[in-house]
């Protein structure tokens, strides 16, 4: 009986105690001296989540330094200087080297062989009107056998120095190119308008027989085209003093048709920059890829 008893007063306790009323809000006491969070009410509590990301800064902290590293520098290689460049030679400048053995045989011939004869072998090859008219194409080869001036004129040695400078960077086909360009060009620009001045009567008959030979035409192409592949400091030097020689003895008025030949083939070696710079770029990456010498 008393077991009964005391399981009925256990149900009757719990039965009072699940049937209260649980407190509310305003039941449980809040505290006054609690601050307000930090945060936005409405926004989770993401505090937690920044424990799991790494911590780069100590971990970089915490690895081993080793000793500073040189940086390391490559030094240019020593340019030596190679005067016996500035010469032809029959490898490195075949066409410059052979074209100076044919005009050092024809300058032996006007040196030694007799008057009449080297006057007969400048005027059969001479560019005048009556020839050009007649043979234009072997007078305008011929011509260029012959040195104006002897072997030590100032284009005689420029022939030497220009074009195996020049061979050197664009190969010799496209040097031969320059010199025949200018030699050409400038010979008819200087020989038509003495054709049409005996024609309309300005200038004698004579003018149709004007001895006209020489490499002079094709140096000063060569050295209006080399002038477009030298460094700035070399290029407008080069091109003042040229030029200016050239205007000298042009107001010298001593041989006014000739020396606007050289005018005329000095511009039209500029005038090629744009083919040969081309070609001296491509000449440069030829020679820097591996296996080529």
């Amino acid at each position: 009986m008393k077991r009964k008893e005391r399981l009925t007063v256990e149900r009757t306790e719990t039965d009072g105690t699940a049937g209260s009323p649980a407190p509310g809000p305003s039941d449980s006491p809040v505290p006054q001296d609690v601050p307000p969070p930090r945060y936005d009410a409405c926004m989770r509590d993401v505090s937690g989540l920044l424990d799991g990301m790494p911590r780069q800064r100590e971990a970089s902290a915490t690895m081993p330094v080793g000793p500073p590293v040189a940086p390391l520098t490559v030094e240019p290689p020593q340019v030596r200087p190679r005067p016996w460049r500035l010469l032809p030679t029959p490898t490195g400048t075949p066409f410059t080297f052979g074209y100076g053995v044919v005009l050092a045989v024809t300058s032996l011939v006007t040196e030694y062989a007799g008057p009449a004869v080297v006057h007969d072998l400048h005027q059969a090859s001479s560019t005048d009107v009556a020839h050009l008219v007649q043979t234009p194409v072997p007078v305008l080869l011929t011509s260029a056998l012959w040195i104006a001036g002897g072997t030590l004129s100032p284009f005689a040695i420029g022939f030497l120095l220009v074009l195996t400078a020049l061979e050197r960077r664009i190969g010799g086909l496209r040097t031969a190119g320059v010199f025949l360009l200018g030699h050409v060009l400038a010979t008819l620009a200087t020989e038509v308008p003495v054709g049409l001045a005996v024609l309309v009567g300005h200038l004698p008959d004579s003018s149709l027989h004007r001895l006209d030979y020489g490499v002079s035409f094709g140096v000063a192409a060569g050295v209006g085209a080399l002038a477009g592949l030298l460094t700035p400091w070399l290029r407008w030097p080069l091109l003042a003093v040229f030029g200016a020689m050239l205007m000298q003895s042009l107001l010298a008025f001593t041989d006014p048709m000739t020396d606007w030949g050289h005018l005329t083939a000095f511009a039209i070696g500029i005038g090629t920059w744009p083919v040969v710079r081309r070609s001296y770029r491509a000449r440069l990456a030829t020679n820097r890829l591996p296996g080529v010498a």
